[in-house]
């Protein structure tokens, strides 16, 4: 088991009367995951409802008004991962998927898998099915695009990403989800944050994974190979970014970058263990 320790300092300027917001930073509550304890402060102090949709996505609903306003999230949160032999697992026929899984089949608004048939199939169609094929497109995305802050906005698309080759950690995702759809994979997207990245890369900031539907369960990877996987912690799930924005702004609003922090904590005696990097199959779900 892995415990991490998390916070989300988070800074608008409202200039309308009235700013509405709709968030996603909270830390997910699954059958692997537990969170241990946490704190949401807002600053100054106005109502917050509360919703947990099916794939445990805990939204945040405010309406605060002209001024500023700071919201802190913290937490500690338990991993209990499930770890499989990758060679074991195999992808899913269609016909038996379950219902809840196909449309992680469908294109979405950032993964253009119906336009990715034809170069999914010529470099990955004729690979054996399973975990090894999903690796090994993790492994393209990871060593054909470029990590590089800043390079791309709201707009970019796995289309986009596949010209420019350059992007963050959202576009890598897109990216495999894309290939991976195209090839019947279910695949979808999950929101954390980035533990273990090079500081070189910036401040800890969120970070965008995938998981993919193989024998029955969903499997993490993270094709940007920026983090520790066994050290991300689910924040949001969906089929891409448009799902799970850590911040939807409604009204005139001046956002400042966000300021998070992360870092593991060690119980050897509880059996807790600091995030390390494993070539077995990751499973937090």
């Amino acid at each position: 088991m892995n415990r991490l320790r998390y916070s989300v300092n988070l800074s608008y300027e409202i200039l309308d009367p009235t700013g509405d917001f709709l968030l996603i930073v909270e830390a997910a509550k699954t059958a692997r995951q537990s969170v241990v304890s946490e704190r949401l402060a807002l600053t100054p102090s106005v109502p917050a409802a509360r919703y947990t949709d099916p794939l445990c996505n805990r939204l945040l609903r405010i309406r605060a008004y002209k001024g500023p306003l700071a919201i802190r999230y913290e937490a500690v949160v338990d991993i209990d991962h499930r770890l499989d032999d990758g060679m074991s697992l195999t992808e899913v026929p269609v016909a038996e998927l379950p219902f809840d899984v196909l449309s992680y089949l469908a294109p979405s608004r950032y993964c253009e898998s119906d336009r990715m048939m034809e170069f999914a199939m010529r470099e990955f169609g004729g690979m054996h099915p399973g975990y090894s094929r999903v690796y090994a497109i993790r492994e393209w995305v990871r060593n054909h695009v470029r990590f590089l802050s800043r390079s791309t906005n709201e707009r970019t698309s796995a289309i986009d990403t596949i010209v420019e080759r350059t992007g963050v950690c959202r576009d890598f995702s897109h990216l495999m989800i894309a290939i991976c759809r195209a090839l019947s994979i279910p695949a979808r997207m999950s929101s954390s944050v980035d533990y273990g990245a090079d500081p070189g890369l910036g401040a800890p900031d969120f970070h965008a994974v995938v998981e993919v539907f193989l024998s029955g369960g969903w499997y993490l990877l993270d094709p940007s190979g920026v983090s520790i996987p066994t050290g991300l912690l689910r924040i949001g799930t969906g089929r891409d970014a448009a799902d799970i924005p850590f911040a939807a702004i409604f009204g005139k609003v001046e956002s400042k970058r966000p300021f998070i922090e992360i870092h593991p904590i060690s119980d050897p005696a509880a059996g807790i263990d600091l995030p390390l990097a494993t070539t077995s199959a990751i499973s937090t779900w």
